[in-house]
């Protein structure tokens, strides 16, 4: 993989604050539903724009945070100041969540400068760096030029293939929901799990600080759950947020890696895909 580092730590993002090259985006959002724009009022990155997932994501979809079309992407980034070219900056209000999301879309449509601050505004904050509150300014508006990358990205038909053996499918979900022994969370969807799919539920990633694991401890995380990192993975979860973790750490790693779009959400509820269940557990 070639790029910048996909993570910034907060001291190296202190020491570069204030340059005029670098560009903060706030993508707090919460798998309870409750909005992050008011997180993003209250204490933000100075010069931050906020980033609304849900207003971000395909509108004509019955399928949650679906990637909108380049030129809505580009239509909604452009109105934020963010051009494709431009180093930024993506953090969220829960350490490492939803910036990973942002931080893959950003990259699926063709930024290639894009970094996710380790732990979050909750380690920029413990630290006693800088924020500030209230309501933001508006951007001056710029032009974001997307070129889309499919190769970040997998259908229902790259699932298909990647569970016939082409590659490894690597589930973020909590072990419970994947054995079936937990019910989903969104109605209609059956509970358990694609057959063959491996499962790493996403803190499995994580430090208690919410920053991500680095070196062997990432390495062996993901070996833990049964992946070779040598062969293909393509991430998946219950609607394609906490699945960007997983793809996050395995570009840390320098594994490059699919997320599938549709994940639990488009899987479960359809009436043509195979489910599995372990409901005895270990």
């Amino acid at each position: 993989m070639t790029g910048p580092d996909p993570l910034i730590p907060t001291p190296e993002l202190a020491a570069r604050l204030g340059a005029p090259s670098l560009k903060f985006i706030d993508a707090s959002w919460h798998l309870d539903g409750r909005e992050g724009r008011p997180d993003f009022e209250a204490a933000r990155l100075p010069g931050a724009v906020f980033f609304d997932l849900e207003a971000s994501s395909d509108q004509g979809s019955d399928l949650p945070h679906m990637l909108p079309s380049p030129a809505d992407f580009a239509r909604r980034m452009g109105a934020l100041g963010i051009a494709a070219d431009d180093a930024v900056v993506v953090y969220d209000t829960g350490g490492i969540r939803s910036s990973a999301r942002v931080w893959w879309m950003l990259r699926a449509m063709g930024a290639s400068n894009v970094r996710v601050l380790d732990g979050g505004l909750p380690k920029w904050r413990a630290e006693g760096h800088p924020v500030e509150s209230g309501p933001a300014a508006p951007a001056a508006a710029t032009t974001f030029l997307p070129v889309p990358r499919p190769e970040l990205v997998a259908d229902l038909e790259a699932v298909r293939a990647a569970l016939s053996g082409e590659a490894q499918v690597l589930d973020a979900r909590a072990a419970d929901r994947f054995a079936g022994r937990a019910p989903e969370p969104r109605a209609g969807l059956r509970s358990g799990h694609m057959p063959g799919a491996l499962n790493l539920p996403f803190p499995a990633v994580l430090n208690p600080d919410g920053t991500m694991k680095s070196g062997e401890a990432l390495d062996a995380a993901f070996r833990a759950a049964g992946v070779d990192l040598d062969h293909p993975v393509v991430t998946t979860c219950g609607s394609g947020v906490t699945a960007a973790i997983l793809s996050l750490g395995l570009a840390v790693l320098g594994r490059p890696s699919r997320l599938y779009d549709g994940s639990w959400a488009e899987w479960g509820g359809r009436d043509d895909t195979t489910v599995e269940t372990d409901p005895a557990g270990p």
